[in-house]
């Protein structure tokens, strides 16, 4: 290896501190003992590490992780700071030849095989395979899992978001703060790329995996100004002539002139709002985007609809829409029949109903009318209806207020970038907005100001993203956090790690329930494609075996069931090892991140459609978890019944 290599890969460890041969379970550390005290030093195992189930309830998962396993390999060392602390954890009757067999040990007699990182992977074929001396290769279980479980299901969370999300809307990632600690949310940031998203929050992230790291103001900067008197500074100089403009007057005096086209008027609009953008402004001019939701994205006039003759007239409409009352009196002396006193007193309930779902950011249904006159009825109904949504028209303090700084900014010389919302209804409010930025560049011929970015957060998750598609919104860039970095719908992908030969002889792990029985021995995998150039099915042998032939028929049969069988004929074989680790060092340079993530897309499209839906996926492997050539389908059930206890019946 070159001093280059050398110099290359110890930079590759440092980054990776806290993953070291003690970030393990006690328990591989006591069977490398007992390993050792029954003179099993020089024994020769196989491990595999796999999955049994894709996540999500989806049919394909996204492999990652491989870059950091082969830093950990690299830099596997027990330090003399470990050995002390080993030396005061285990018992007393270890023998201190141990610790010093401990502190020699390293990887240099490991090989481990593995799936490109990036690509899609399905249960139960082998992400790496791991051979070598058995306690080593024992005392690197519970890392690489680490390495690996975390990784790939974040991967393949963020794939998935970025398929529902579509090719043409940015997918950021927020969700530092909501990580399960510093380390989770490194990992969430870098896996999240890894998967499809464009950026992070996550300036670390960004400084050490090289992502493109995003962000604007919370609303904290917001409601720090109250009055336009808060801002220290108000000039900013002209992008091409360099003159001072004023920005503040600029966007005052905009304020006022786009005000009929925003529909809300300046004394409704928030000026210490107005002054927190304006100083957000001068300190960010090319890079202006703003956060414009702080003083409750929705408010609303209040003539109010009249019910029964009755003004629902309050003055904080958007809070109380409860107030909106009818006694019962009230009806009687209007002599309304009891249906119609029914429906009006349920009409009341159901629209303070829908207005409070509203204001959480969902839309109502309908109603549905059981009894009466229904014609007469639902003419009522749909006058109330429309009552209402005239009474409550939106109002948008922040929009009114990014809008006359942007165009402060445009006299100046600069073009403001765009808006996030961050609560209320998204589709609707982002169609809103759109319109408005429309209209503007119409009226004042800038056609830039159409097509300024809206961005969307607020606790966004694959479900929304679908319902927000159904809706037609028009946000060009989604931040997510919680639900993304979390894997809220499934906190683990299951990944284990098994071993399946030593010395040169399978071993199996037999189970009553057979989604835990291993397939034993030393395998290759091979992924056959059909004629229409689709991934078909994943095929793992015996390594004794010749690799499968384009165009030539392979029996493919179900690993457990005998009648679980098909022949393909493949236009395409990809074997999907590579020897990535060797004689203690790396074979194969792992790929930057950039080549990792375009990877992820381009595996993804070798997929059918209908296996990649997020409702009822199409299964990978039909009626099958894997498929087995016939050779190790005979030798797997021969082992079988060699390891399996015979009963006896009294």
């Amino acid at each position: 290896m070159s001093n280059h290599d050398l110099v290359t890969n110890r930079k590759m460890a440092r980054q990776n501190g806290i993953v070291q041969p003690l970030l393990t379970d006690l328990y591989q550390i006591t069977m490398a003992y007992a390993y050792w005290k029954s003179g099993k030093v020089n024994d020769v195992a196989v491990f595999d590490l796999f999955f049994r189930t894709n996540p999500f309830q989806g049919e394909f998962t996204i492999f990652a992780g491989l870059e950091e396993c082969l830093k950990f390999l690299d830099n596997f060392h027990y330090s003399d700071s470990d050995i002390d602390y080993l030396i005061q954890t285990l018992p007393d009757n270890i023998e201190p030849e141990f610790f010093a067999y401990l502190k020699d040990l390293t990887c240099k007699d490991i090989k481990l095989s593995a799936i490109e990182e990036g690509s899609v992977v399905f249960p139960r074929v082998p992400l790496l395979r791991i051979e070598g001396p058995l306690i080593v290769a024992q005392l690197l279980e519970t890392t690489l899992l680490t390495l690996v479980n975390f990784a790939s299901l974040m991967a393949t969370n963020a794939a998935r978001y970025r398929m529902v999300a579509g090719k043409n809307v940015s997918l950021l990632e927020f969700g530092l703060r909501r990580a399960q600690g510093p380390d989770g949310g490194l990992s969430a940031s870098k896996y999240a790329y890894v998967g499809g998203f464009d950026g992070t929050s996550n300036v670390l992230a960004g400084k050490m995996f090289n992502i493109p790291v995003k962000g604007t103001h919370a609303h904290s900067f917001v409601t720090s100004f109250s009055t336009l008197e808060d801002i220290s500074s108000v000039t900013l100089r002209h992008a091409d002539t360099q003159e001072q403009c004023d920005l503040l007057q600029l966007a005052v005096d905009w304020r006022r002139r786009i005000s009929s086209i925003v529909d809300v008027s300046p004394e409704e609009a928030s000026d210490g709002e107005l002054a927190a953008l304006v100083s957000y402004a001068i300190a960010f001019p090319t890079g202006f985007l703003a956060l414009v939701d702080t003083y409750d994205v929705k408010r609303y006039t209040c003539p109010g609809p009249r019910i029964n003759g009755h003004s629902g007239y309050n003055s904080n409409c958007g809070s109380n829409v409860d107030r909106i009352t009818d006694s019962s009196g009230v009806r009687s002396a209007y002599g309304y029949s009891t249906v119609e006193l029914t429906l009006r007193s349920g009409l009341l309930n159901f629209c303070a109903v829908a207005l409070a779902l509203n204001d959480c950011g969902y839309r109502a249904v309908g109603i549905r009318i059981d009894s009466g006159d229904l014609a007469y009825l639902s003419v009522l109904a749909r006058s109330t209806f429309e009552q209402i949504a005239e009474a409550f028209k939106l109002k948008w303090s922040g929009l009114l207020n990014f809008c006359a700084v942007a165009l402060a900014l445009n006299d100046c010389g600069y073009r403001a970038v765009g808006i996030r919302i961050d609560s209320g209804d998204l589709a609707y409010l982002s169609v809103l907005a759109r319109s408005t930025f429309e209209q503007i560049a119409e009226a004042f011929k800038l056609k830039w100001f159409a097509k300024l970015t809206i961005v969307a957060s607020n606790d966004i998750n694959e479900d929304t993203i679908l319902s927000l598609n159904e809706q037609g919104h028009k946000i060009d860039c989604f931040g997510i956090g919680t639900h993304l970095v979390t894997c809220q719908r499934q906190p683990a992908l299951g990944c284990v790690y098994k071993l399946v030969e030593i010395n040169g002889q399978p071993r199996i792990k037999l189970s009553q329930d057979v989604g835990k029985v291993t397939i034993p021995g030393h395998k290759e995998a091979y992924r056959l494609f059909g004629a229409d150039g689709h991934a078909l099915i994943d095929l793992l042998q015996r390594s004794s075996e010749p690799a499968p032939i384009i165009g030539q028929k392979v029996l493919c049969r179900h690993p457990f069931q005998e009648s679980k069988r098909a022949y393909v004929i493949p236009s395409k074989v990809e074997h999907l090892y590579k020897e990535y680790w060797s004689e203690g060092r790396i074979c194969v340079r792992p790929k930057p991140l950039s080549e990792v993530r375009a990877r992820v897309q381009a595996s993804l499209r070798t997929l059918r459609q209908d296996i990649k839906r997020n409702l009822n996926p199409t299964p990978y492997k039909v009626r099958c978890q894997v498929a087995v050539s016939d050779d190790l389908y005979s030798f797997i059930h021969d082992l079988w019944l060699q390891n399996a206890p015979i009963g006896e019946l009294s």
